[in-house]
């Protein structure tokens, strides 16, 4: 057995809080690249983001008999996905960051593309192709982060679950509708 103690002591824990109190969460204990995870960050942001949009846009113009219930799922995740950029958003500021909203560079940034689709069809298309661009990368993310930055892990784990559920949804939606 090794002599250090897995534990630190609690006096050894307020000491370092006290000496290192303007650090906030990214101190020596942090053993993630605070840097990179912001640089990352910026990107899960971006995706965000355009889903927001995209689906926003698709919630208005979908159009069509059996369309309601459809906009009404395209609203819902628009909700969600602007929920999980606000996380997102969030946790870069933690991290020191400063959150990029330019909406000039979003698109360059983000995993997903912006598609609008001209029927529901292509429109539900669009988004389980969005959403399964995001799943992918969500799982690269949260092996990337690790044990590393568990905190971020977590946050990525949490959307990657919604990011599953609203690619069953897209692809309840294009069987329903006919799209295979």
């Amino acid at each position: 057995m090794s002599d250090t103690p897995f534990l630190s002591d609690v006096k050894t824990l307020r000491d370092r809080a006290r000496k290192n109190i303007a650090q906030g969460p990214v101190n020596d204990s942090y053993v993630g690249d605070a840097k990179k995870t912001i640089e990352i960050l910026q990107a899960v942001l971006a995706t965000e983001l355009v889903c927001v949009l995209r689906y926003t846009q698709h919630s208005i113009m979908a159009s069509g008999l059996a369309s309601e219930g459809v906009k009404k799922e395209f609203a819902t995740h628009a909700k969600e996905e602007q929920e999980h950029a606000m996380s997102v958003a969030e946790r870069i500021n933690q991290l020191g960051g400063e959150p990029d909203f330019n909406p000039q560079t979003l698109t360059g940034r983000s995993a997903s593309e912006y598609q609008t689709g001209k029927d529901l069809v292509s429109m539900i298309k669009e988004n389980l192709i969005a959403e399964r661009i995001a799943v992918d990368h969500y799982r690269e993310l949260i092996r990337y982060f690790g044990d590393n930055d568990p905190t971020t892990r977590t946050m990525i784990e949490s959307i990657l679950a919604v990011e599953e559920e609203h690619a069953s949804d897209m692809l309840d939606l294009l069987n329903l509708h006919g799209g295979k």
